[in-house]
């Protein structure tokens, strides 16, 4: 009986077991069939995150695609670019256009060789130099027809023209932040090759109208070993082939004009070279020079004329007047020729200044011979009274004032003062007894001669012929040079 009641037990739990596995399978497969769409819209989901959206799609990166490099695609390595594009043929043209960019730091002072009559003086120029020609050896097949742009690393595997610019002394591309240089090549072969510069460069100047002159200065570009029969260099499109900044300025010149110009230099152990020619033409400012020159030197030819309206007896007024206005002149001068070249000609500057210097001399040349007349004129005045029998009918000179001035009289034909007009005039009738004695008893005779001295018109006439003579010198000096 027992064992009845264990099989019974063991087939009851052998049927939940079942009941519960087959349960459970169910509930799985329902699982399954209720989360399938679910995972559907998560794997959906998933692929569209991956694609991504059209607005933030990337182009792919063409350089990491297996093309042809640069270099295999213009051919370098199957040519001599040492050689320039059709050697052996006609010269191949290269044309050049020029951009300046600043213009700046012409020097005025230079150690040159006075026997020379121009002077080299330095002018800074920084440009952008572009130069243009056809080199069939880069052509490339291209199906779009644009062109490729390099920089300065394929620039030294291939022939470029060798250009310099004559009669520089510093020049250098500038590299910052790499080396300013650019190369465009056409599907044809057609190059561009451009590089920014700076070069200081001579400049003759002609100074013999300082500072009212107008100078000419170029800046010359040349091959430097490939005649004209190998390289024609010529200006791309004409005067055009020369553009400028507009805010170009310069503190002392006036930039006039920008031109070029083309011509052949001949060397004569090489040949016949094709030269390009930046000529620029600048006018000095002369306000400056106005103010710090000529103003100056006038003021002190009109202070050396305010002697003339001084008292001839006021010695210590006029000369140190006198001596000032001279060695201001001489400073002015000094300072002019300091910052000029040592040049042996005469300058326009140099005829204003010593003119002028030789006006305010004359000035002190002129009391000095108003101060020697008047001083001649008292000892005859003393000798006279010492001559005469009886000098006491003439009378004593007046005191002079304290200040230094005094007033003088006229003296008339018997020995007595007057004034005539109003005039401060000296005159002086000097007696003067020629007897010739024939006995004891003969009368002398007298023969009176007058003679006049006036040291008072001197300072008069000067009031008038200085001023006069100065300003028909001016006129004459700005009509020529200005």
């Amino acid at each position: 009986m027992h064992f009845s009641i264990f099989l019974l037990l063991w087939g009851w739990v052998l049927c939940t077991e079942c009941r519960a596995h087959r349960q459970g399978k169910e509930i799985h497969e329902v699982y399954k069939k209720g989360s399938r769409p679910q995972r559907q819209r998560r794997e959906t989901h998933s692929e569209s995150h991956k694609q991504g959206s059209p607005i933030l799609k990337r182009s792919p990166d063409i350089t990491k695609s297996p093309v042809t490099k640069s270099e295999q695609l213009l051919r370098i390595d199957d040519h001599d670019f040492s050689m320039r594009p059709g050697f052996g043929g006609p010269a191949i043209p290269v044309g050049v256009d020029v951009q300046v960019e600043s213009l700046d730091s012409i020097s005025e002072v230079d150690m040159a060789t006075v026997t020379q009559t121009c002077f080299p003086q330095d002018f800074t120029m920084t440009l952008y130099l572009r130069h243009y020609w056809k080199d069939e050896r880069l052509s490339f097949p291209s199906t779009n027809n644009q062109s490729m742009t390099f920089d300065g690393r394929l620039v030294k595997k291939i022939w470029v023209p060798d250009m310099f610019f004559v009669h520089s002394k510093r020049s250098f591309i500038h590299d910052t932040t790499t080396d300013n240089v650019m190369l465009r090549v056409q599907p044809d072969g057609k190059v561009l090759y451009s590089l920014r510069v700076t070069v200081t460069a001579m400049c003759n100047m002609d100074f013999s109208r300082f500072p009212l002159d107008t100078q000419t200065c170029s800046l010359e570009i040349e091959s430097y070993a490939y005649t004209e029969d190998d390289l024609m260099l010529y200006w791309k499109n004409g005067n055009d082939s020369l553009k400028t900044d507009e805010r170009i300025s310069l503190s002392q010149f006036l930039i006039q004009e920008f031109h070029t110009t083309t011509k052949l230099a001949f060397y004569s152990s090489t040949g016949w070279y094709n030269r390009l020619y930046i000529n620029f033409t600048l006018r000095r400012h002369i306000f400056f020079f106005l103010l710090q020159t000529y103003f100056p030197a006038t003021l002190m030819v009109m202070l050396s004329w305010v002697s003339f309206w001084i008292d001839r007896r006021a010695v210590p007024a006029r000369v140190p007047l006198g001596i000032t206005t001279v060695l201001t002149m001489s400073t002015i001068i000094t300072g002019v020729n300091a910052s000029m070249p040592r040049v042996s000609y005469i300058k326009a500057v140099d005829i204003y200044l010593w003119v002028s210097f030789v006006f305010v001399f004359l000035s002190v040349l002129e009391y000095a011979a108003v101060n020697y007349l008047t001083t001649v004129q008292e000892r005859k005045e003393r000798k006279l009274r010492d001559k005469l029998p009886c000098a006491c009918s003439l009378p004593q000179p007046r005191p002079m004032m304290m200040d230094g001035s005094y007033n003088d009289g006229d003296v008339g034909e018997l020995g007595h003062y007057v004034s005539e007009n109003g005039d401060k005039q000296d005159r002086m009738m000097v007696q003067l007894a020629l007897g010739s004695e024939r006995g004891s008893g003969r009368r002398k005779n007298q023969r009176y001669v007058s003679m006049r001295i006036d040291t008072h018109a001197i300072d008069k006439y000067s009031r008038i012929i200085f001023p006069g003579a100065y300003i028909l010198f001016n006129l004459i000096y700005w009509s020529i040079f200005s």
